[in-house]
Protein backbone atom coordinates (compact mmCIF):
# COMPACT_ATOMS: atom_id res chain seq x y z
CA UNK A 1 0.00 0.00 0.00
CA UNK A 2 1.78 3.26 -0.93
CA UNK A 3 0.61 5.67 1.95
CA UNK A 4 3.50 8.45 1.16
CA UNK A 5 3.95 10.87 -1.53
CA UNK A 6 5.98 13.34 0.09
CA UNK A 7 7.86 14.01 3.01
CA UNK A 8 4.92 13.49 5.26
CA UNK A 9 2.34 13.57 3.18
CA UNK A 10 0.20 10.27 4.43
CA UNK A 11 -3.00 9.39 2.42
CA UNK A 12 -6.52 9.33 3.64
CA UNK A 13 -6.11 5.58 4.96
CA UNK A 14 -3.25 6.28 7.37
CA UNK A 15 -5.25 8.82 9.03
CA UNK A 16 -6.85 6.56 11.35
CA UNK A 17 -4.27 7.17 14.59
CA UNK A 18 -3.69 3.27 15.38
CA UNK A 19 -3.78 1.69 11.72
CA UNK A 20 -1.64 -0.21 10.04
CA UNK A 21 -1.46 2.11 7.25
CA UNK A 22 -0.65 5.38 9.40
CA UNK A 23 2.26 3.41 11.15
CA UNK A 24 3.61 2.29 8.15
CA UNK A 25 4.08 5.73 6.89
CA UNK A 26 5.87 7.50 9.49
CA UNK A 27 8.16 4.73 10.26
CA UNK A 28 8.81 5.18 6.62
CA UNK A 29 9.49 8.67 6.48
CA UNK A 30 12.13 8.06 9.35
CA UNK A 31 13.86 5.83 7.05
CA UNK A 32 13.46 8.29 3.66
CA UNK A 33 15.40 10.91 5.77
CA UNK A 34 18.31 8.88 5.98
CA UNK A 35 18.21 7.79 2.08
CA UNK A 36 20.76 10.85 1.82
CA UNK A 37 23.08 9.38 4.06
CA UNK A 38 26.20 6.76 3.64
CA UNK A 39 26.88 4.29 6.28
CA UNK A 40 29.51 6.30 7.65
CA UNK A 41 27.21 8.89 8.57
CA UNK A 42 24.60 6.88 11.17
CA UNK A 43 27.76 6.62 13.58
CA UNK A 44 28.84 9.49 14.49
CA UNK A 45 28.23 11.92 18.04
CA UNK A 46 29.60 14.67 17.25
CA UNK A 47 28.57 16.02 20.74
CA UNK A 48 26.88 14.53 24.05
CA UNK A 49 23.43 16.37 22.60
CA UNK A 50 23.39 14.51 19.33
CA UNK A 51 22.96 11.32 19.15
CA UNK A 52 24.23 9.02 15.57
CA UNK A 53 21.25 8.17 13.44
CA UNK A 54 21.76 4.20 13.65
CA UNK A 55 20.71 4.82 17.54
CA UNK A 56 17.75 7.13 16.11
CA UNK A 57 16.46 4.28 14.42
CA UNK A 58 17.27 1.95 16.74
CA UNK A 59 15.76 3.67 19.94
CA UNK A 60 12.77 4.73 17.76
CA UNK A 61 12.52 0.44 17.43
CA UNK A 62 12.96 -0.07 21.02
CA UNK A 63 10.05 1.95 22.39
CA UNK A 64 7.16 0.03 20.44
CA UNK A 65 8.58 -3.23 21.19
CA UNK A 66 9.35 -2.15 24.95
CA UNK A 67 6.50 -0.55 25.58
CA UNK A 68 3.97 -2.08 23.08
CA UNK A 69 4.80 -5.31 21.68
CA UNK A 70 6.18 -6.44 25.05
CA UNK A 71 2.86 -5.73 26.71
CA UNK A 72 0.36 -6.80 24.34
CA UNK A 73 1.82 -8.73 22.04
CA UNK A 74 1.56 -12.18 24.08
CA UNK A 75 3.97 -14.47 21.58
CA UNK A 76 6.49 -11.89 21.15
CA UNK A 77 10.03 -12.67 22.22
CA UNK A 78 12.48 -9.89 21.84
CA UNK A 79 14.76 -8.96 18.66
CA UNK A 80 18.24 -9.23 20.91
CA UNK A 81 18.95 -9.54 24.54
CA UNK A 82 21.33 -6.32 24.60
CA UNK A 83 19.53 -3.81 22.58
CA UNK A 84 17.20 -3.08 25.56
CA UNK A 85 20.53 -1.58 27.41
CA UNK A 86 21.97 -0.52 24.43
CA UNK A 87 18.95 1.64 22.75
CA UNK A 88 17.16 2.56 26.46
CA UNK A 89 17.53 6.78 26.09
CA UNK A 90 16.47 8.16 30.15
CA UNK A 91 13.57 5.56 31.02
CA UNK A 92 15.11 4.74 34.35
CA UNK A 93 12.10 2.58 35.29
CA UNK A 94 12.46 0.20 32.01
CA UNK A 95 15.73 -1.21 33.31
CA UNK A 96 19.69 -0.47 32.84
CA UNK A 97 20.86 1.97 29.75
CA UNK A 98 24.29 2.50 28.25
CA UNK A 99 25.97 6.13 28.93
CA UNK A 100 24.37 9.08 25.89
CA UNK A 101 28.37 10.37 25.38
CA UNK A 102 29.18 7.22 24.12
CA UNK A 103 26.64 6.45 21.84
CA UNK A 104 28.96 7.19 19.15
CA UNK A 105 31.51 3.99 20.28
CA UNK A 106 28.30 1.51 19.20
CA UNK A 107 29.80 0.62 16.12
CA UNK A 108 27.80 -2.50 16.83
CA UNK A 109 25.13 -3.88 16.24
CA UNK A 110 26.14 -2.44 12.28
CA UNK A 111 23.62 -0.42 10.44
CA UNK A 112 22.34 -3.33 8.43
CA UNK A 113 21.62 -5.06 11.83
CA UNK A 114 20.04 -1.92 13.11
CA UNK A 115 17.73 -1.99 10.10
CA UNK A 116 16.56 -5.90 10.25
CA UNK A 117 15.80 -4.60 13.79
CA UNK A 118 13.45 -2.49 12.59
CA UNK A 119 11.81 -4.61 9.68
CA UNK A 120 11.53 -7.32 12.84
CA UNK A 121 9.80 -4.89 15.08
CA UNK A 122 7.74 -3.60 12.08
CA UNK A 123 6.01 -6.76 11.08
CA UNK A 124 5.22 -7.98 14.37
CA UNK A 125 3.63 -4.05 14.97
CA UNK A 126 1.71 -4.50 11.67
CA UNK A 127 0.62 -7.76 12.98
CA UNK A 128 -0.80 -6.36 16.06
CA UNK A 129 -2.40 -3.55 14.96
CA UNK A 130 -4.31 -5.88 12.19
CA UNK A 131 -6.02 -7.75 14.86
CA UNK A 132 -9.63 -6.65 15.48
CA UNK A 133 -10.52 -6.49 18.80
CA UNK A 134 -7.49 -6.10 20.14
CA UNK A 135 -7.06 -2.29 20.03
CA UNK A 136 -7.86 -2.24 23.47
CA UNK A 137 -7.48 1.69 25.10
CA UNK A 138 -4.15 1.45 26.61
CA UNK A 139 -2.59 -0.17 23.87
CA UNK A 140 -3.88 2.38 21.79
CA UNK A 141 -3.34 5.10 23.60
CA UNK A 142 0.87 3.58 23.66
CA UNK A 143 1.10 3.21 19.95
CA UNK A 144 -0.17 6.93 19.68
CA UNK A 145 2.77 7.93 21.81
CA UNK A 146 4.93 5.96 19.93
CA UNK A 147 3.92 7.28 16.73
CA UNK A 148 5.03 11.14 18.06
CA UNK A 149 7.90 9.89 19.97
CA UNK A 150 8.79 8.64 16.15
CA UNK A 151 8.12 12.21 14.72
CA UNK A 152 10.23 13.58 17.82
CA UNK A 153 12.85 11.73 16.59
CA UNK A 154 12.64 12.66 12.98
CA UNK A 155 13.19 15.85 13.74
CA UNK A 156 16.14 14.81 15.94
CA UNK A 157 17.66 12.91 12.80
CA UNK A 158 17.60 16.25 11.11
CA UNK A 159 19.36 18.41 13.44
CA UNK A 160 21.22 16.30 14.35
CA UNK A 161 23.12 14.72 11.28
CA UNK A 162 23.22 18.59 10.74
CA UNK A 163 25.86 19.27 13.57
CA UNK A 164 27.68 15.45 12.16
CA UNK A 165 28.17 17.11 8.89
CA UNK A 166 29.16 20.63 9.95
CA UNK A 167 32.12 19.32 11.64
CA UNK A 168 33.18 17.92 8.62
CA UNK A 169 35.91 20.71 6.71
CA UNK A 170 34.51 19.24 3.41
CA UNK A 171 30.98 20.66 4.81
CA UNK A 172 28.90 17.64 2.81
CA UNK A 173 25.50 18.24 1.69
CA UNK A 174 22.81 16.48 3.06
CA UNK A 175 20.07 17.79 0.14
CA UNK A 176 21.06 18.97 -3.18
CA UNK A 177 20.01 21.65 -5.04
CA UNK A 178 18.67 25.28 -3.73
CA UNK A 179 14.73 26.16 -3.37
CA UNK A 180 13.22 28.15 -5.27
CA UNK A 181 11.31 31.44 -3.90
CA UNK A 182 13.38 31.75 -0.93
CA UNK A 183 14.60 35.22 -1.89
CA UNK A 184 11.43 37.62 -1.03
CA UNK A 185 11.95 40.89 1.11
CA UNK A 186 10.90 40.32 4.48
CA UNK A 187 8.50 43.15 5.18
CA UNK A 188 8.56 45.60 7.68
CA UNK A 189 7.52 44.06 11.42
CA UNK A 190 4.80 46.01 12.95
CA UNK A 191 3.57 45.35 16.29
CA UNK A 192 0.27 43.31 16.52
CA UNK A 193 -1.48 44.16 20.19
CA UNK A 194 -3.48 41.41 22.05
CA UNK A 195 -5.60 42.61 25.01
CA UNK A 196 -4.87 39.78 27.90
CA UNK A 197 -7.24 39.27 30.29
CA UNK A 198 -8.19 35.64 31.35
CA UNK A 199 -7.18 33.50 29.15
CA UNK A 200 -7.27 29.38 28.84
CA UNK A 201 -3.89 27.40 28.62
CA UNK A 202 -3.56 23.92 27.64
CA UNK A 203 -5.00 21.28 25.94
CA UNK A 204 -8.90 20.92 25.70
CA UNK A 205 -10.26 18.34 23.70
CA UNK A 206 -10.07 14.33 22.35
CA UNK A 207 -6.96 14.75 20.04
CA UNK A 208 -3.30 13.40 20.86
CA UNK A 209 -1.47 15.60 23.32
CA UNK A 210 1.46 15.26 25.81
CA UNK A 211 0.82 15.49 29.27
CA UNK A 212 2.94 18.13 29.98
CA UNK A 213 0.50 20.58 27.77
CA UNK A 214 -2.28 19.93 30.58
CA UNK A 215 -4.45 19.96 32.36
CA UNK A 216 -5.95 23.23 31.09
CA UNK A 217 -6.31 26.20 33.01
CA UNK A 218 -6.63 29.68 33.62
CA UNK A 219 -4.06 32.67 33.55
CA UNK A 220 -4.19 36.01 33.83
CA UNK A 221 -2.44 38.21 31.05
CA UNK A 222 -1.62 41.75 31.11
CA UNK A 223 -1.94 43.69 27.47
CA UNK A 224 0.64 42.62 25.10
CA UNK A 225 2.26 43.26 21.72
CA UNK A 226 4.01 40.24 19.06
CA UNK A 227 6.12 41.56 15.92
CA UNK A 228 4.36 40.60 13.38
CA UNK A 229 7.16 38.27 12.12
CA UNK A 230 10.32 36.71 13.17
CA UNK A 231 13.68 38.05 13.57
CA UNK A 232 15.36 38.19 10.42
CA UNK A 233 19.14 37.42 9.52
CA UNK A 234 19.65 41.16 8.38
CA UNK A 235 18.47 42.44 11.77
CA UNK A 236 20.83 40.40 13.69
CA UNK A 237 23.30 41.15 11.84
CA UNK A 238 23.17 44.96 12.80
CA UNK A 239 23.08 43.40 16.70
CA UNK A 240 26.34 41.32 15.58
CA UNK A 241 27.72 44.83 14.18
CA UNK A 242 27.03 47.27 16.78
CA UNK A 243 29.00 44.93 19.25
CA UNK A 244 25.91 42.96 21.07
CA UNK A 245 28.70 39.62 21.26
CA UNK A 246 31.01 42.39 23.28
CA UNK A 247 28.28 43.97 25.82
CA UNK A 248 28.30 42.37 28.97
CA UNK A 249 25.36 44.28 30.28
CA UNK A 250 22.99 42.87 27.68
CA UNK A 251 24.05 39.15 28.72
CA UNK A 252 22.21 37.12 31.74
CA UNK A 253 25.55 35.97 33.61
CA UNK A 254 24.94 32.45 32.47
CA UNK A 255 24.98 33.30 29.41
CA UNK A 256 27.75 35.51 29.36
CA UNK A 257 29.77 32.49 30.65
CA UNK A 258 28.55 30.16 27.50
CA UNK A 259 29.27 32.82 25.61
CA UNK A 260 32.84 33.10 26.58
CA UNK A 261 33.62 29.44 26.83
CA UNK A 262 31.70 29.44 23.56
CA UNK A 263 33.75 31.87 21.61
CA UNK A 264 30.13 32.91 20.27
CA UNK A 265 30.57 35.50 18.32
CA UNK A 266 27.23 34.90 15.76
CA UNK A 267 24.63 32.11 15.82
CA UNK A 268 25.24 28.56 15.47
CA UNK A 269 26.90 27.50 11.97
CA UNK A 270 27.85 30.93 10.89
CA UNK A 271 31.52 31.91 9.30
CA UNK A 272 32.98 34.48 8.59
CA UNK A 273 35.11 34.38 5.22
CA UNK A 274 36.81 37.50 3.64
CA UNK A 275 34.36 39.87 5.65
CA UNK A 276 30.91 38.14 4.73
CA UNK A 277 28.73 35.84 6.49
CA UNK A 278 28.12 32.58 5.35
CA UNK A 279 25.94 29.63 6.83
CA UNK A 280 26.11 25.74 7.13
CA UNK A 281 22.94 24.44 5.60
CA UNK A 282 21.43 20.83 5.19
CA UNK A 283 22.08 22.01 1.52
CA UNK A 284 25.46 23.12 1.85
CA UNK A 285 27.64 25.88 2.94
CA UNK A 286 26.11 29.20 1.73
CA UNK A 287 25.75 33.04 2.21
CA UNK A 288 23.23 34.03 5.08
CA UNK A 289 20.81 35.18 3.41
CA UNK A 290 19.52 38.46 4.98
CA UNK A 291 15.99 38.36 4.99
CA UNK A 292 15.58 34.93 6.55
CA UNK A 293 14.85 34.16 10.21
CA UNK A 294 17.06 34.08 12.11
CA UNK A 295 18.31 30.71 13.32
CA UNK A 296 20.29 28.47 15.96
CA UNK A 297 20.39 30.78 18.40
CA UNK A 298 20.21 30.11 22.04
CA UNK A 299 17.54 31.15 24.62
CA UNK A 300 21.22 33.25 26.12
CA UNK A 301 21.30 34.98 22.21
CA UNK A 302 17.60 35.80 21.80
CA UNK A 303 17.23 37.43 25.17
CA UNK A 304 20.39 39.29 24.64
CA UNK A 305 19.22 40.71 21.25
CA UNK A 306 15.39 41.19 22.58
CA UNK A 307 17.40 43.88 25.87
CA UNK A 308 19.42 45.39 22.43
CA UNK A 309 16.25 46.14 20.89
CA UNK A 310 14.40 47.42 24.11
CA UNK A 311 12.08 44.39 23.71
CA UNK A 312 11.41 41.36 25.56
CA UNK A 313 10.42 37.64 24.18
CA UNK A 314 6.73 36.25 25.06
CA UNK A 315 5.97 33.96 27.65
CA UNK A 316 4.32 30.64 26.26
CA UNK A 317 1.11 31.63 27.53
CA UNK A 318 1.22 35.15 25.60
CA UNK A 319 2.53 33.05 22.33
CA UNK A 320 -0.61 30.52 22.70
CA UNK A 321 -3.11 33.01 23.39
CA UNK A 322 -1.94 35.00 19.93
CA UNK A 323 -1.95 31.82 17.85
CA UNK A 324 -6.15 31.01 18.72
CA UNK A 325 -7.33 32.06 15.56
CA UNK A 326 -3.80 31.84 13.60
CA UNK A 327 -4.31 28.54 11.17
CA UNK A 328 -1.66 26.10 11.28
CA UNK A 329 0.45 27.06 8.28
CA UNK A 330 3.69 26.79 7.27
CA UNK A 331 7.42 25.81 6.31
CA UNK A 332 7.79 22.07 7.87
CA UNK A 333 9.27 19.07 7.20
CA UNK A 334 7.28 17.81 5.16
CA UNK A 335 8.12 20.84 2.58
CA UNK A 336 11.58 19.46 2.38
CA UNK A 337 13.23 22.56 2.79
CA UNK A 338 15.38 22.06 5.45
CA UNK A 339 16.22 25.68 6.12
CA UNK A 340 14.19 28.65 7.22
CA UNK A 341 12.97 31.01 4.59
CA UNK A 342 11.40 34.31 4.16
CA UNK A 343 8.30 35.23 5.31
CA UNK A 344 5.54 35.52 2.86
CA UNK A 345 3.99 38.88 3.14
CA UNK A 346 0.37 38.92 4.52
CA UNK A 347 -2.34 40.12 7.37
CA UNK A 348 -1.78 39.24 11.20
CA UNK A 349 0.86 37.37 13.18
CA UNK A 350 3.14 35.70 10.33
CA UNK A 351 5.43 32.62 10.67
CA UNK A 352 3.92 31.52 14.04
CA UNK A 353 4.35 27.84 12.87
CA UNK A 354 7.39 26.46 11.05
CA UNK A 355 10.59 27.95 10.10
CA UNK A 356 11.96 28.22 13.56
CA UNK A 357 10.81 27.13 17.15
CA UNK A 358 10.49 30.37 18.92
CA UNK A 359 12.53 31.31 22.44
CA UNK A 360 10.01 32.09 25.19
CA UNK A 361 10.70 33.72 28.37
CA UNK A 362 9.16 30.81 30.34
CA UNK A 363 10.38 28.10 32.34
CA UNK A 364 9.55 24.64 31.41
CA UNK A 365 7.26 24.24 34.59
CA UNK A 366 4.31 21.87 35.24
CA UNK A 367 0.79 23.01 34.65
CA UNK A 368 -1.40 23.24 38.08
CA UNK A 369 -1.92 19.99 38.96
CA UNK A 370 0.01 18.45 36.55
CA UNK A 371 0.78 15.17 37.52
CA UNK A 372 2.78 12.28 35.89
CA UNK A 373 1.47 9.10 34.84
CA UNK A 374 2.90 6.22 36.76
CA UNK A 375 5.25 4.03 35.12
CA UNK A 376 8.15 3.91 32.74
CA UNK A 377 6.27 6.12 30.19
CA UNK A 378 5.59 8.93 32.94
CA UNK A 379 9.72 9.74 32.83
CA UNK A 380 8.26 10.88 29.23
CA UNK A 381 8.42 15.23 30.03
CA UNK A 382 8.02 15.42 33.96
CA UNK A 383 11.47 14.73 35.26
CA UNK A 384 12.78 17.51 32.48
CA UNK A 385 11.10 20.54 34.17
CA UNK A 386 14.18 21.96 35.38
CA UNK A 387 16.76 24.48 34.38
CA UNK A 388 15.04 24.77 30.59
CA UNK A 389 13.19 27.32 28.56
CA UNK A 390 10.08 26.35 26.77
CA UNK A 391 9.89 27.13 22.53
CA UNK A 392 6.74 26.79 20.65
CA UNK A 393 5.79 26.77 17.06
CA UNK A 394 7.35 23.80 15.29
CA UNK A 395 10.42 24.20 12.58
CA UNK A 396 11.57 22.80 9.27
CA UNK A 397 12.73 19.67 11.02
CA UNK A 398 9.02 18.98 12.20
CA UNK A 399 6.03 17.16 10.37
CA UNK A 400 3.46 19.94 10.32
CA UNK A 401 0.76 16.57 11.56
CA UNK A 402 2.81 16.51 15.16
CA UNK A 403 2.41 20.32 15.55
CA UNK A 404 -0.44 21.87 18.30
CA UNK A 405 -0.59 25.42 19.04
CA UNK A 406 -0.57 24.17 22.78
CA UNK A 407 3.08 21.79 22.17
CA UNK A 408 5.56 22.69 24.13
CA UNK A 409 8.84 22.12 23.23
CA UNK A 410 11.68 22.95 25.94
CA UNK A 411 15.17 23.30 25.51
CA UNK A 412 18.29 24.16 27.97
CA UNK A 413 19.40 27.73 27.54
CA UNK A 414 22.37 27.20 25.91
CA UNK A 415 21.44 24.73 23.49
CA UNK A 416 21.84 25.96 19.31
CA UNK A 417 21.65 23.10 17.62
CA UNK A 418 18.45 23.22 17.83
CA UNK A 419 16.17 25.17 14.13
CA UNK A 420 15.80 27.85 16.83
CA UNK A 421 14.77 31.24 16.29
CA UNK A 422 12.88 34.99 17.93
CA UNK A 423 10.10 36.90 18.10
CA UNK A 424 9.80 39.91 19.82
CA UNK A 425 7.28 41.39 22.51
CA UNK A 426 6.88 44.11 24.22
CA UNK A 427 4.59 45.68 27.24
Amino acid sequence: MQVITAAGDIDEQARVPTSPARYQAIRALTTKLCTPLVTEDYVIQSMEDVSPTKWHLAHTTWFFETFVLKEFASRYKEYHEDFAYLFNSYYVQAGERHCRPKRGLLSRPTVEQVYAYRDFVDRHMIDLLSETGNLNPELVRRVEIGLNHEQQHQELILTDIKHVLSENPLHPVYADGSVAGHTALAPDMSWIGYEGGMVEIGHIGHGFSYDNEGPAHKCFLEPFELGSRLVTNREYLEFIRDGGYEAQSLWLSEGWAALTAGRWKAPGYWQQRDGQWWSFTLRGFRPVIPDEPVCHVSYFEADAYTRWREARLPTEFEWETAVTEVPIRGNFLDDEHYHPAPVVPGDGLLQAFGDVWEWTRSHYSPYPRYAPEPGALGEYNGKFMCNQFVLRGGSVATSRAHIRKTYRNFFPPGARWQFSGIRLAQI
